[in-house]
């Protein structure tokens, strides 16, 4: 028996799967338009100015927003309001994105002259092909879509998806032309957590030298330096790295070797560990210790120790 939760879900995925369907269709037809639009974005040496109005008006202002977070920058402007005033943010050094469904709204008519007088190029994103806006534009990226999600095939609902994936391309695709780096991305997101993730580095949170032996030293005194230590013992030689001894090294030799804390540590220590730089993202070097199962890295700087870094202490400053 259907039920009438049944019918909700069987009516969510219908719209996710008309949307999804609608999306693949634009992308089979991207084409070289698409190459142009990125190329004329990456040469603006203004702002990019974002408009549209309605659904598409909202779509145009994420796009403005991941633009400008993506190092490109970019305001939105609406097109009525820059009829009465606001076509003062517009330069001429500008590129215009202009996102429309038709392409004949009234709305954008004012607008549209405005930037021809002044010679901005436009990018039109647009199910109207052969629309005012199409033939205003230098390049016409098609937003169509067969229907809306809407069951009266009114309300723009895959229209405004499409245009919203298009958007997404175009931004993506500028970013690596333009080679925005994650850190570029940290930087002009510095309040955020995803910010602070990609601003940490080993530096950070590292400890100093201080918990160094040489290969020579005794056991004794190696296991005083891993209690004092949280559990690591960096062995070096002329300031280099020789190996390191660990509490977990420790245990593994006591259970194997009753007479053991007169030896050396070269005996016992790993020669070959692994070890970070101090510029070294935190989060990557969090993911080194989680693959091998490390609680402790050295930290070298031009091959020589400059300290140890230690997995709480990532985890804890927030690097994942």
């Amino acid at each position: 028996m259907t039920t009438r939760r049944d019918v909700l879900v069987a009516e969510g995925r219908r719209v996710l799967e008309l949307e999804a369907a609608e999306v693949r269709s634009a992308a089979a037809r991207l084409d070289a338009s698409f190459a142009g639009a990125v190329e004329l974005l990456a040469a603006c040496t203004g702002r990019v100015i974002v408009s549209g109005v309605g659904k598409s008006g909202l779509i145009a202002r994420k796009l403005a927003a991941t633009l400008t977070s993506t190092g490109t920058p970019a305001t939105y402007l609406h097109p009525v309001d820059s009829l009465h005033g606001d076509l003062g943010i517009v330069g001429r050094e500008d590129v215009a994105v202009v996102l429309s469904k038709s392409g004949d709204s009234d709305d954008l008519m004012g607008l549209l002259a405005s930037l021809q007088r002044l010679a901005v190029p436009i990018i039109a994103i647009t199910g109207g092909t052969d629309s005012l806006l199409a033939r205003a534009a230098a390049v016409v990226l098609d937003a169509g879509v067969s229907e809306e999600a809407c069951p009266h095939d009114l309300a723009p609902t895959s229209s405004t998806t499409v245009a919203l994936a298009l958007g997404d391309a175009l931004a993506v695709a500028l970013l690596g032309t333009k080679g925005f780096r994650r850190e570029d991305f940290a930087a002009l997101h510095p309040g955020g957590s995803l910010g602070r993730k990609l601003l940490l580095r080993v530096r950070d949170v590292m400890l100093g030298p201080e918990g160094t032996v040489t290969p020579d030293a005794p056991m004794r005194e190696v296991v005083v330096t891993l209690a004092r230590h949280r559990g690591i013992a960096v062995v070096v030689a002329e300031h280099r790295l020789a190996g390191v001894f660990t509490a977990g090294d420790l245990t593994r030799l006591a259970q194997q070797e009753a007479n053991y804390l007169d030896r050396a540590v070269r005996d016992h220590m790993t020669r070959t560990p692994k070890s970070c730089g101090p510029d070294d993202a935190g989060a990557a070097v969090v993911g080194v210790m989680e693959r091998h199962g490390i609680m402790a890295l050295p930290v070298l700087e031009h091959d020589r120790v400059v300290g140890v870094v230690h997995l709480h202490d990532l985890l804890r400053a927030g690097a994942v």
